[in-house]
């Protein structure tokens, strides 16, 4: 089983690095593939030094953290909350994060280079709150967290928040309706490496958290009366688990937009690769999640003639498995 886990991660690293190397050497501004290497290690002219590390590396790097962040929450989420169809963008967690982060811009003004690193904190906010509401309504003190209530309420939070959306950007002047508009698209506008440098942290100490809580995950996911009956706290290990899936798909959302069925869809496609157990599924659906998106992003770039929005390209695909998974339950 080891070797076949090494094989499989090593596969997606593979498949990782082939996906990269495509969108390096491709978009508006030209580089061909052959300056790339010469480009990396110094040799190449100013102008191929700006498009590399400036424009392509940076966006590349916080496409594969912002998808590693919200499999790792959607893995965390299905697990705390015993449901296949958890996801942070179905259930109202990015557009939590999002109303934070269009408050804040839109009515409390801050220079730029605080503005970077405020906005995963605000996102975070915002999360949280719907998340805490969300949990206040489905939770039942008799027969506690209801997935398929959870969920519910998950959605209609989405759909209240996003009418929120649209009654801020209707009060909102042009430039700040172009940045929401933006966001709500699922549009990666944190391309650039202080964004990186804010969004890193996040995901190191929350996929640690994971990793370190994945045992108690896989009895959590078994149900309450198995994790109680071996000794687990369960109200404190969801509440630790669930804030942590919630500030993880903050920071990513925070930087990349209304992005959903990435945490849907790279927890699913890991457990049928690897198993159900967490400690093994997690680093798969994290690795897998970072390269749904980058390669989502890649083809919005470059297949249209305009640019399409990666939280578009991944709905093409994730709200017709959303639809399989319901049908399937």
């Amino acid at each position: 089983m080891r070797m076949r886990i090494t094989a499989v991660l090593g596969m997606l690293l593979l498949l990782i690095a082939a996906t990269a190397a495509i969108a390096l050497g491709t978009g508006e501004a030209p580089l061909s593939y052959g300056r790339i290497a010469p480009t990396l290690f110094g040799y190449g002219s100013m102008q191929e030094a700006f498009i590399l590390f400036s424009l392509r590396l940076p966006r590349i790097v916080i496409t594969l953290l912002a998808g590693m962040a919200l499999a790792l929450s959607g893995a965390m989420l299905q697990g705390t909350t015993r449901n296949e169809l958890a996801d942070p963008g179905i259930l109202g967690i990015n557009a939590g994060a999002g109303a934070g982060v269009a408050i804040f811009f839109l009515f409390f003004p801050i220079e730029a280079g605080t503005f970077l690193y405020a906005l995963p904190l605000v996102a975070l906010v915002g999360a949280l709150l719907t998340a805490a509401a969300m949990y206040a309504v489905s939770y039942h003190q008799t027969t506690g967290l209801q997935p398929v209530s959870f969920v519910l309420t998950g959605i209609g939070f989405s759909m209240a928040l996003s009418g929120l959306m649209i009654i801020l950007i209707s009060a909102a002047d042009r430039t700040k309706v172009d940045f929401i508009a933006r966001w709500l698209s699922g549009n990666i506008w944190g391309d650039d490496w202080p964004f990186v440098w804010a969004m890193l942290p996040w995901l190191v100490i929350g996929a640690l958290i994971g990793l370190y809580r994945a045992k108690r995950l896989n009895l959590l996911h078994l149900g309450d009366p198995v994790a109680i009956g071996v000794g687990v706290h369960v109200r404190r290990e969801r509440l630790v688990l669930m804030a942590t899936a919630v500030a993880v798909a903050a920071a990513a959302v925070a930087v990349t937009g209304g992005i959903s069925f990435i945490g849907l869809m790279a927890p699913h496609i890991a457990k049928m690769i690897i198993g159900p157990r967490h400690e093994r599924a997690i680093p798969a659906a994290m690795l897998i999640g970072g390269w749904l998106l980058l390669a989502a992003d890649t083809i919005g770039r470059n297949v249209l003639a305009e640019p399409l929005p990666a939280g578009v390209v991944v709905s093409f695909i994730g709200a017709p498995y959303f639809i399989y998974l319901l049908l399937k339950r």
